[in-house]
């Protein structure tokens, strides 16, 4: 199974180019262009590597790192940015970064490092660490929300992407109304169990044959609900 790398950096030309040696090296990359999408893209799934600019549109790299690091102590972190001031890279390390290089930078060594830090990674090995997910004729990418099966490809909504992601982590499993409204509803929202099965009965139509017959979205009356791969 590839590593997967998320690249933050708001540098187009840049970005392409790294991310063509990174994928070149046999990774799979992610890459967002600001700090918000960043976090956003970092939240559904867990990447073997972050490589991180310091100067980005919205949030810059610091409180990106910050907030990963709020969540995540263990997937390594490479700041890759212009600024070569001794107290940024003093300032990086403390938020909990593991590596910092400075531009311009020499790519053979750039590359050794990300090596060495993808191989720190303890995430482990499954499907769904990947951005993408497949199970039968369906796919679902969950950097992009976008998902396909039928013949057909939908966006879906941040919402649906949290509810399958939770289904699909604990595969065979019932997982009960109850979950369900801790991981994915703030406390002042008080969805009916109506508005749980509608998001079932959504996904039965994305990726079911046949909704009447579903094969791996389940309602479990008055338990929950269940995905079967």
């Amino acid at each position: 199974m590839k590593k997967s790398i998320l690249l933050v950096e708001d540098e187009e030309n840049l970005l392409k180019t790294i991310r063509m040696n990174l994928e070149l090296e046999g990774f799979e990359v992610i890459s967002a262009i600001d700090g918000v999408s960043a976090v956003e893209i970092w939240q559904p799934f867990k990447f073997d590597l972050i490589i991180l600019d310091v100067m980005l549109p919205g949030i810059d790299g610091f409180a990106v790192c910050d907030a990963i690091r709020r969540k995540d102590m263990e997937v390594p972190i490479l700041f890759l940015t212009a600024k070569s001031q001794g107290e940024d890279k003093i300032r990086g390390l403390k938020l909990g970064a593991d590596d910092y290089l400075t531009k311009p930078f020499h790519l053979e060594e750039f590359l050794l490092r990300v090596h060495n830090l993808a191989k720190r990674s303890k995430r482990q090995e499954s499907q769904l660490d990947s951005p993408r997910y497949q199970f039968g004729d369906n796919n679902i990418d969950f950097a992009t929300f976008e998902a396909s099966g039928k013949g057909k490809s939908w966006q879906l909504s941040k919402r649906e992407i949290d509810f399958l992601k939770l289904l699909i982590e604990r595969e065979g499993q019932v997982v009960s109304r109850d979950v369900i409204l801790e991981e994915l509803w703030k406390d002042d929202e008080q969805p009916t169990a109506r508005a749980i099965d509608n998001y079932i009965l959504n996904f039965r139509k994305y990726f079911e044959d046949n909704a009447r017959e579903p094969r791996h979205f389940f309602s479990i009356r008055g338990v929950g609900y269940k995905f079967v791969k």
